[in-house]
């Protein structure tokens, strides 16, 4: 395997400001309360200085492409399949609407392994967001890259099995059903042009998934509006969450949420019990 090491410490810049039209589509996004003039729900950091590589800079997939020059922040790994795996992130402070966003993100870690499923490769990336010059949210985000699917490889997730979710020992159960609607306006709000979010025939064909994928951080997004609900907003002091199984759009999405030792755990689950998403939460 090529040694990808001379990518750690790379570093992108970002800036922008949350301004009052931003909010408002964040919010209209995912039908929350507009806040006036005030803060802004936890996650809207999501949104925030994302990604600016030029149409003509894009790879087959819609992400930026990567290549072995000094420019290239992500390392040019052959494997073309990516993934948003998990994120831990702690918040330190609330961004209010109008502040001035700085990002530094910087990549940690880089590794490679070989295993039943194919090879695989891995990038950790540190996000440290400000508000106004103080430091807002920590994000530790982990990238994983796999080999292409077989054009016959079976789709993933399998078809919907005869199980169905079971409510039982959660506290709080809200349940939604991403619809491309959703999924076109979290992929506008992030600049996210992965083609999964939006183009079924590349989604089903190219990368042998069952439908469009729903994001992983916009499940992770309608968690922390649950959280939000239960215990108040811009509670939360930390939050992570790991990605299990691809959630379809369309298809039922049960969120739920329960105290446990120390914090709270918090979990997404398709209609037959499939467990989509791991989370967990302090205060």
């Amino acid at each position: 395997m090529t040694d990808f090491a001379a990518w750690i410490g790379r570093e992108q810049i970002g800036r922008d400001r949350l301004t009052s039209q931003h909010a408002l589509q964040w919010c209209s996004t995912f039908d929350l309360e507009w806040p006036g003039d005030k803060i802004m729900p936890q996650g809207i950091h999501f949104a925030l200085c994302t990604p600016n590589a030029p149409t003509a800079a894009l790879g087959e997939d819609g992400h930026p492409a990567r290549d072995d020059s000094p420019g290239s922040f992500l390392p040019p790994f052959p494997m073309p399949r990516r993934m948003w795996a998990s994120s831990k992130i702690a918040f330190h402070a609330p961004i209010a609407i109008g502040a001035v966003i700085d990002r530094i993100s910087r990549v940690i870690s880089v590794s490679q392994k070989s295993g039943g499923s194919g090879r695989l490769a891995f990038v950790d990336v540190e996000h440290v967001t400000k508000a106004n010059g103080t430091i807002a949210v920590i994000e530790i985000q982990t990238l994983v890259y796999r080999d292409a699917a077989a054009p016959d490889a079976p789709l993933s997730p399998p078809p919907p099995g005869d199980g169905a979710f079971d409510p039982a020992g959660w506290e709080a159960i809200r349940t939604v059903t991403p619809d491309p609607r959703l999924l076109f306006r979290y992929s506008a709000m992030t600049f996210n042009t992965h083609r999964i979010h939006y183009d079924a025939p590349y989604a089903c064909e190219v990368e042998r998934y069952r439908g469009l994928v729903v994001h992983g951080p916009l499940t992770a997004s309608l968690l922390l509006q649950l959280a939000a609900s239960e215990l108040g907003q811009n509670l939360l002091r930390t939050f992570q969450f790991r990605g299990l199984s691809p959630a379809i759009a369309g298809e039922p999405l049960h969120l739920v949420m329960r105290e446990g030792d120390g914090g709270y755990e918090l979990a997404a689950f398709a209609a037959d019990g499939r467990q989509v998403t791991a989370a967990s939460a302090t205060v």
